[in-house]
This record gives structure tokens, sequence and C-alpha cells, in this order.
């Protein structure tokens, strides 16, 4: 089995189904500037993705691969509008496949990676688990602005109107005759 170091940055193309049957093993960092849209997401492009591939023949004699892919992002909080690091940790788990058809002979615990014939961007599918790992929103664990802010000071009164649907709610629940 092949296994480069972690402290090694990882190779940009590789031959997925090659490694597959080979059982290569990769190990190493990507700078986030490499990965356009993790940049464009981040606020500091400064970073680096940790990255650990396993590449092999699965049970259901499938080729695929699977690991991890985690980084420390600088994103904005969306409270208080400031930098917060968050930690952002993808599992892979991927099935190599040719095309739509091979995509839905996958089992379910694979995600499909269509990936045509030779050499693919390892770059781009790992950015792409990253981005599905992105939180929804960022914020701080700690409050990072005064909770006064929350609301406007007066307590609002919900009125409850009149439900033109209630008669038939009750025409619903009653027993019939």
């Amino acid at each position: 089995m092949f296994k480069t170091p972690s402290n090694k940055v990882l190779p940009r193309q590789g031959d997925p189904r090659k490694f597959a049957q080979h059982g290569v093993v990769l190990e190493g960092c990507i700078a986030t500037s490499d990965l356009p849209r993790i940049a464009e997401v981040a606020e500091n492009s400064g970073g680096e993705v940790q990255v650990r591939l396993e590449f092999k023949i699965s049970e259901e004699k499938k080729k695929v691969v699977v690991g991890t892919a985690s980084a420390d992002l600088l994103l904005i909080c969306q409270r208080c509008l400031e930098p917060v690091t968050v930690p952002v940790e993808s599992n892979i788990s991927l099935g190599i496949v040719w095309d739509e058809e091979g995509a839905n002979k996958l089992p379910p615990h694979f995600e499909p990676w269509i990936s045509g014939e030779g050499m693919a961007d390892l770059y781009d599918m790992i950015e792409e688990e990253l981005l599905l790992s992105l939180p929804a929103v960022a914020y701080h664990e700690e409050l990072c602005i005064d909770s006064k802010l929350y609301s406007s000071g007066k307590p609002v009164e919900v009125k409850k109107e009149r439900n033109p649907f209630q008669v038939l709610e009750q025409l619903k629940s009653s027993p019939k005759s």
C-alpha cells in the first residue's frame, strides 16, 4: 500500500479506479487557497485542510473511497458579523462510478462520485464534500452580542383571531349519529 505522510501536500490528480484496485491510502494537507469555493466562503484562505483518503474495493465489490477531510475555517458570525473559527469535518464515503446508471447501482451507504476515465481532480471532490459539511449558519458558541438586542423591549401580544374552519374541526371530531 502507498501512504504519504500527513505533513505532505496531497496530490491534486489521481486515478481513483487504479487507486482502489491497489488499495492506496493518501494522507496529506491542502491549502484552503487551492480550493476556490472554500476560499470564497472563508474569511481567511491561509488555513489547511487535513485529508485522509482510503481507496479500496468494498464488500459489495464496488470501487470506493472512504476517509475524512477536516479544517478550521474562519467564517462570519451571523449574530455579530465578526469572524469566528468553525471546525468543519467531512466523513467521505463515495462509490466511484462512470455515470448515473452506475450511481443508481451503488449501495445506499455510498454517495456517487462520477469520475471519467483516467485521472480525476481529488481537490474538487474534497472541496465538494467540505462544502456539504459547512454549517447552515456560523456563529460564536458564547453569547457575542447583548441579549437586549434580540428583542424590541416590549412583549408582543398575539391576538387569537377566530378561525373560519373551527366549525369544520368541531364537526370532524363529533361522533356520527
